[in-house]
């Protein structure tokens, strides 16, 4: 029997080094929107990409948008288990740092994005961006609007689904999209654009589900977003309208919590997600554009899409400021108070 001791040993020692191995193997929980870990959304590829070169697992815990994440960041405050937040945009920094549950990501010059406006911050890293639009169906809608007053101003039998600004970072979008073209008189616009507005979705992927499955010829989302049926259904059904007036921007961001249990690899994840790894993933997934050099070209049809000729974005200091009176304003017109 002592020739079989050996053996056992040593068959022993690989399990208990096996199971050592993944009792220390690191999670990196990072919290974000729905469509983002979707099965077609950017998510799976992220996730498998990192996860064989960081030797950790990635644990993805999503809500319906971008505002919901934050909500949710501030009810379960400094115990939040999140590592990373990854879905916050421009418009809600300031009031993301507000809350105090963020620290600087010390990337320093290490990481080099480059978006409309060269935005950079030293809390949050952008990721992706975009320019909001009305994308409507050119089977059902033959004269799109060409501009927001043609929006608020048009037949009310031509509908359009939005989304809600208390939940919805394209909501939001959409709220200071109006605010930065009307000013003072926002009110009197959302009052006249209610008769067109067929519902509100708490977030973006149900109100583009409605208007894929034919509900709805009008929905807001993106002027990237028909580079998707472009790509991946092989038709042009589906277009944003160009605004002579202008498109406002979305850049998304991503920011370490304070409270994060796996802070280095948090950055590691970050220095990561503007890698052509990432970025390579981001035009063909999330359906926005990247924010640094990919390693791959952007698909053809991204040249076709509406290149906005101004550009609105405004101060997330002045956001965070006005961005509950300016909701309330928008309540009381919409009657959803």
């Amino acid at each position: 029997m002592r020739r079989f001791i050996p053996f056992i040993t040593a068959a022993a020692a690989a399990i208990c080094a096996s199971s050592f191995a993944q009792a220390q193997e690191k999670t990196l929980n990072l919290y974000t929107y729905e469509s983002f870990t979707s099965e077609w959304g950017p998510g799976p590829k992220v996730k498998e990409a990192f996860e064989k070169t960081c030797g950790c697992k990635v644990n993805f815990v999503s809500v319906s948008d971008g505002v919901a994440l934050l909500t949710r960041l501030k009810l379960e405050g400094p115990k939040s288990d999140a590592d990373i937040a990854l879905g916050l945009d421009t418009n809600l920094i300031s009031e993301a740092k507000s809350t105090g549950l963020f620290e600087p990501h010390g990337l320093d010059n290490a990481v080099a994005v480059k978006v409309p406006g060269d935005y950079s911050d030293d809390t949050f890293v952008p990721y992706d961006y975009g320019h909001f639009a009305v994308v409507y169906d050119t089977k059902t809608l033959k004269n799109p609007p060409k501009s927001l007053k043609e929006l608020v101003e048009g037949d009310p039998s031509q509908k359009i689904a939005i989304e809600d600004p208390r939940t919805s970072t394209p909501g939001l979008g959409l709220l200071l999209w109006v605010k930065s073209v009307y000013g003072d008189k926002a009110p009197e616009a959302w009052a006249k654009l209610k008769k067109r507005v067929l519902t509100v979705t708490p977030g973006w992927s149900e109100a583009y589900g409605l208007f894929t499955k034919g509900e709805v010829p009008m929905v807001l989302s993106y002027t990237t977003s028909p580079a998707y049926h472009m790509v991946e259904e092989k038709s042009e059904q589906y277009q944003a309208a160009s605004f002579s007036e202008g498109h406002y921007i979305q850049i998304e961001v991503a920011g370490i919590l304070k409270g994060a249990h796996e802070k280095d690899l948090a950055r590691q994840f970050l220095k990561f997600m503007v890698s052509p790894a990432f970025q390579n993933v981001i035009p063909t997934t999330n359906w926005m554009m990247p924010v640094t050099k990919t390693s791959t070209p952007l698909p053809d049809a991204f040249s076709k899409l509406v290149q906005p000729q101004k550009t609105f974005l405004m101060g997330s200091d002045e956001v965070a400021k006005n961005r509950q009176a300016w909701i309330d304003e928008w309540l009381a017109a919409m009657s959803l108070n």
